[in-house]
């Protein structure tokens, strides 16, 4: 199914400073976010004042205007804005875009703050645009300090220890790209010609010396290799004329240079089709809801004076988003089965069938919006609550049947009923033709659709209750030798246990269909919890292998730099790596079986209709999936 989303007219102020000087997200923003069930695509752009930061977010958005460019030397976007449209490129995404409030800003002067955005900026994206103009030389890196203030503003664990590998922020953060704006450099080393994204690489190399300056110089290149992993670099010629650059709103392609349109749409061609789905750790997806939830967490822990951590944001928003779940989930199910189901159905079956189908989907509702369920307490509780609701409809039919009965018996035995108060048939032969004006009228009540799973049982109490007054007929009727009353009281018993033995049948039906209801429920949540492990697992190892290849490749690079030392100690961290990767697929057996008893035992608790073998089934599973 595919998720809702909004496709945004402008940008809005995503995240502000109060009176007080301290961020906030702002509601309306958070609202927009909301509405928005679709995977996002989140592109930030971060960099110094006035360097042409929201021209490019503007071509992004596929707009010249939008984020706020301005012509002079004042700061024009403030905060963080946001602008949400479909993705170009990406079917049932949005792409998100986050234009950044310039950092050095003389006129706030407020180095903190600057601290802050750039950190929220690498937290909420999948893909972080670092703008610049002139070149990457040793300034342009001496500006972008904040990178190597990170991990004094952002944390991985709860419990982290200075120094923590730098794998685990690999993890969380986003893809890199570095735009050079007003570029005059030919692009070529050592007289060989070379790409903008070697000549981001060749900028990264770090100096072999152990002095202060070298260690100063190697800092922010560092902090880049190893927090940031893919890199790419993109150059633009200067756009325009001075005059023109004061009116870049009003301009055309046609009235810029030619080889600006071609870097500017190179730069877009490579957003659009190499930036990723925003995930956190494990690979789990992000929504529009939930990338709010996210930048409320963090600025929420910003503003309490704490460091945003990056584990306990996600357990915060596992409780927030898996109650939801169940809440849609429900939601969904509530709707399906009141828009389908036309009371009294006829059948048990074909309710049964209508439930098999709602909950199917709102299973799959809550599986796709639902994560770090731990022990499965979640989804458990939506099995129960579906199990409720669905209760509570086979009541209402079981009502409606029996309200549709006792109309269609009070409508088809009228004239019957009729005969029996004015005493028509207490004369000599009338038994014989209350017993076949009985019958006409229990054929055609039987005959008569839109009765309901209680057909039955209805028939049979009411002429349950009908029983004495038949006695009576039969005493009356002089017609009758002893022996042929006798006789009829051995019939009316046969057709008494008859009915009784019919109504006993239909009530076995719908049980039977109850226990295989309950018997589906059960595997259909187990094959949804199957797959998405699975899929979990196989997110976490795509996840956990990107990571590595990061860092053998940054170990290469370092080898081949002649950094034999800063190698070495990385080898150590790789192990490690493989190591945690080797033990992650050695219990996920182990992992799954254990969910699965979890599943039966606790289900079986509200499902009495389930099988006991939970172990056996817990077999057949895994058997499925290894």
């Amino acid at each position: 199914m595919a998720g809702q989303t909004v496709s945004m007219k402008e940008p809005v102020c995503l995240i502000e400073n109060d009176n007080d000087g301290k961020l906030r997200v702002v509601r309306s923003a958070l609202d927009i976010l909301d509405q928005i069930d679709q995977h996002v695509v989140v592109v930030s752009v971060v960099g110094l004042y006035r360097t042409g930061k929201s021209y490019l977010m503007n071509k992004l958005a596929g707009e010249r205007k939008g984020f706020a460019l301005g012509a002079t030397i004042q700061s024009k976007t403030k905060g963080i804005w946001m602008w949400c449209v479909p993705h170009p490129e990406k079917r049932d995404h949005t792409l998100v875009l986050l234009d950044t409030e310039g950092l050095g800003d003389v006129e706030k002067g407020d180095e903190k703050n600057d601290n802050w955005i750039f950190s929220l900026a690498v937290l909420l994206s999948s893909t972080l645009v670092y703008n610049s103009m002139g070149t990457i030389d040793n300034n342009a890196l001496e500006k972008l300090h904040y990178v190597t203030e990170l991990t004094e503003h952002i944390k991985v664990k709860s419990n982290q220890r200075d120094g923590e590998e730098s794998s685990e922020y690999l993890r969380y953060f986003p893809s890199f790209v570095w735009t050079v704006r007003d570029f005059t450099l030919t692009l070529e080393v050592d007289g060989r010609p070379i790409t903008a994204h070697e000549y981001l690489e060749n900028a990264l190399k770090l100096r072999t010396g152990h002095s202060k300056k070298d260690q100063a110089y190697n800092l922010p290149r560092s902090c880049l290799r190893n927090y940031f992993s893919p890199r790419w670099c993109f150059v633009f010629e200067r756009p325009a004329s001075g005059d023109k650059m004061r009116r870049m709103e009003e301009l055309t392609d046609a009235d810029l240079e030619p080889a600006f349109v071609e870097q500017a749409k190179e730069f877009c061609d490579h957003v659009f089709n190499e930036a990723k789905t925003k995930t956190l750790k494990q690979g789990l997806k992000v929504t529009g809801r939930l990338l709010g939830n996210l930048a409320e967490t963090y600025v929420s822990a910003i503003r309490s004076g704490q460091i945003p951590c990056l584990d306990n944001a996600v357990l915060a928003l596992a409780q927030i988003e898996n109650s939801s779940a169940i809440e849609r989930a429900r939601a969904h199910y509530q709707k399906g089965m009141a828009d389908w189901v036309a009371y009294p159905t006829e059948t048990q079956e074909e309710l049964s069938e209508v439930h098999a189908v709602m909950e199917k989907e709102a299973v799959a509702i809550f599986i796709n919006n639902s994560f770090k369920d731990e022990d499965q307490k979640y989804q458990l509780e939506l099995m129960k609550v579906l199990q409720e609701e669905y209760e509570k409809i086979c009541e209402r039919n079981y009502k409606e049947s029996q309200k549709a009965c006792e109309s269609k018996i009070q409508c088809i035995f009228a004239p019957l009923e009729e005969k029996m108060r004015d005493g028509s048939y207490m004369t000599p032969g009338g038994y014989k033709e209350y017993c076949n004006d009985l019958k006409l009228a229990t054929s055609e009540y039987r005959s008569e659709g839109g009765r309901g799973v209680k057909a039955e049982e209805v028939l049979n109490e009411y002429l349950g209750r009908k029983a004495s007054i038949g006695e009576a007929i039969l005493s009356a009727d002089q017609s009758l030798t002893e022996a042929e009353q006798r006789a009829e009281v051995e019939q009316v018993k046969r057709e008494a246990s008859e009915r009784e033995n019919r109504a006993m049948e239909e009530q076995l039906v719908v049980q039977e269909r109850l226990r295989a209801d309950q018997q589906r429920t059960y595997e259909e949540n187990v094959n949804q919890l199957m797959e998405r492990m699975e899929r979990d697992s196989r997110n976490a190892i795509a996840e956990h292998d990107r990571v590595l290849q990061a860092r053998l490749k940054e170990q290469n690079d370092l080898l081949q730099q002649g950094f034999d030392d800063r190698a070495h100690q990385m080898q150590r961290e790789i192990d490690a790596l493989k190591g945690v990767k080797a033990q992650e697929e050695e219990k996920k057996p182990s992992f799954m079986s254990t969910a699965l008893d979890t599943v039966g035992t606790a289900a079986a608790l509200f499902l009495p209709g389930i099988l006991p073998k939970v172990g056996g089934m817990a077999v057949k599973w895994l058997s499925k999936w290894f």
